[in-house]
């Protein structure tokens, strides 16, 4: 018996490098399967066209293939096997679906050996990939096949309203006997192509329990890495324009709505990272290409494969060159500034939140944070994939604006508004101020005009004022903002000169009495004190 060895590739010749299956060698089922698909989709095109009924869905057609051949099967150096193919018209009306024609269908599988790809997975399935990378062929156990058997029926519904999606694209499911053993089989269209290195591959599910790659895939020449390992490589997230993020957005809640409706949980996507930046691009690019182009026949490509087609977008953030093969990736950037292509799809559809996975997230949320681990109601699983994807894998650019407010408050014509404001208040409560002084001058020059109309001599106020009349003087003087200095006259009376900006009007009070009998007197003589950059006169007060 062959044994499985951690690298995915098949050793020339030796058994003992060979992956093996249900104790079947990976090269058997590689054959089988060529042989199988082959036949049946040959004898698939005499039949005529029609529209898909239910009953179509459940259909199961077997055939026989002998190893020294018969009349409707070819001889072959393998053990005899029988093959399966479930809903065959169903799986017809899909690949139609997707333009690819049954010629171009067995040509990319039977015309070139299968490609064994090392497992990203911890499942322990096997993945093919047939040589133009158009297909990937995987064996699946028997209950995701019989799930994936009940769900054709809405699955056909979904890809009715919406061929573009970054679901899996199913193109045929089968089944391979021998020996009492069944190898199931889908085949589904390829995330990452080959022809394009994929400098980093992320299988992300939302989830941060045990989500980091094991120091065995680490080994590997191209590991799948995981969800915190992204968050530790990619901490700032993968950028795209407004278009391109919002259209794989809307796909990605569509998506994951679908597979709500069907219950469907633990999927994740599988995110493949080219650099365009990388230095050896171009080399990984032209021996790639090479290999790959002599294969392809006429060019030959699946309608809404590619994940740029699958999220409708255009992608014309990121300046690409025409002449570079792309793929169909969708072009971001790092925070840095990198350019990036992007290849992606939606994984692994196949686990229904079955009573052994409800047993399972009930027993890990004893143990560890029930919302953290990987396995949980669709709901719940579908509303955390889509916040981990909007919120740490997945940002759009935006032009550095800053908000109204802060604009205002920050730029410089703000600033000198602001400036101007103040200043302009400042001068409005000077002007109301020195009106103030201005209307009180005149009513000191009132009563100036009543002591020239009543006696002789112009510095005497005819009449003393009373206390009330004293202190309501006393506080408006006060309450001016005029800066008073205490001097003395030449007679050795208490002088008080404004040095403020003052009125027009000049008057000293004199006091040489007590308040009772005081006498107020009112002069127009000009002050001798020199006024500090100033026009206006000075008011002397005399107490």
């Amino acid at each position: 018996m062959s044994s499985s060895t951690e690298n995915g590739n098949t050793s020339s010749g030796k058994q003992d490098g060979e992956k093996t299956y249900k104790k079947t060698a990976s090269s058997a089922i590689k054959g089988t399967i060529q042989l199988g698909i082959g036949y049946t989709v040959g004898n698939l095109t005499s039949k005529p066209d029609r529209d898909v009924l239910m009953q179509d869905f459940y259909v199961v057609e077997s055939v026989f293939l002998p190893s020294e051949g018969s009349n409707l099967t070819p001889a072959h150096h393998y053990p005899d096997f029988r093959f399966k193919t479930y809903a065959p018209l169903a799986f017809r009306y899909f690949r139609e679906l997707f333009g690819i024609k049954p010629d171009d269908y067995l040509y990319s599988i039977c015309s070139e050996p299968l490609i064994e790809l090392s497992n990203p997975g911890a499942s322990g399935s096997l993945f093919f990939v047939t040589s133009d990378d158009e297909f990937i062929i995987k064996t699946v156990q028997h209950k995701e096949a019989e799930f994936l058997q009940k769900l054709l029926p809405g699955y056909y519904m979904n890809l009715n309203q919406n061929p573009r999606t970054l679901l899996p694209k199913f193109y045929g499911l089968y089944c391979f006997q021998s020996g009492g053993i069944n190898i199931r089989i889908v085949v589904m269209n390829n995330v990452l192509p080959r022809s394009i290195r994929m400098h980093y591959k992320y299988d992300l599910k939302g989830s941060t329990y045990k989500r980091r790659a094991s120091r065995k895939e680490r080994e590997k020449s191209c590991p799948t890495f995981k969800d915190l390992d992204f968050l530790q490589d990619m901490h700032e997230g993968i950028y795209f324009d407004l278009e391109t993020y919002n259209a794989l957005m809307k796909t990605l809640q569509r998506d994951c709505r679908v597979l709500e409706s069907f219950k469907i949980m633990d999927y994740s996507l599988l995110l493949g990272v080219h650099i365009l930046d990388h230095t050896s691009k171009e080399k990984d690019g032209e021996n790639a290409q090479s290999t790959t182009d002599s294969k392809r026949p006429g060019g030959q490509k699946v309608l809404y494969s590619t994940a740029m087609e699958s999220i409708q977008a255009s992608g014309k953030a990121v300046d690409v060159d025409v002449t570079e093969n792309t793929m169909g990736g969708i072009p971001a950037k790092t925070h840095r500034g990198e350019r990036l292509l992007l290849f992606m799809g939606i994984i692994d559809i196949l686990q229904s939140y079955r009573l052994i996975k409800r047993l399972e997230h009930s027993w890990k949320a004893l143990v560890y944070d029930g919302d953290t681990v990987s396995v949980h109601r669709p709901s719940f699983y579908a509303d955390r994939f889509l916040k981990f994807m909007n919120s740490r894998v997945f940002k759009r650019v935006q032009a550095l604006k800053s908000s109204p407010s802060k604009r205002r408050c920050n730029s410089i014509p703000a600033l000198k508004s602001t400036s101007q404001e103040i200043l302009s208040s400042n001068n409005q409560e000077k002007r109301e101020e020195k009106n103030q002084r201005l209307s009180e001058g005149q009513s000191f020059a009132s009563l100036d005009e009543e002591a020239f109309s009543s006696r002789h001599r112009p510095d005497l106020v005819p009449s003393t004022p009373s206390l009330f009349e004293a202190a309501s003087l006393a506080t408006t003087i006060s309450s001016s903002s005029l800066y008073a200095d205490e001097q003395y006259h030449q007679d050795g009376a208490k002088l008080i000169s404004c040095r403020g900006p003052c009125s027009s009007s000049m008057f000293t009070l004199e006091d040489s009495t007590p308040l009772e009998d005081s006498a107020v007197y009112l002069t127009s003589e000009p002050s001798t004190q020199e006024i500090n950059n100033d026009t206006s006169s000075v008011l002397d007060v005399y107490l």
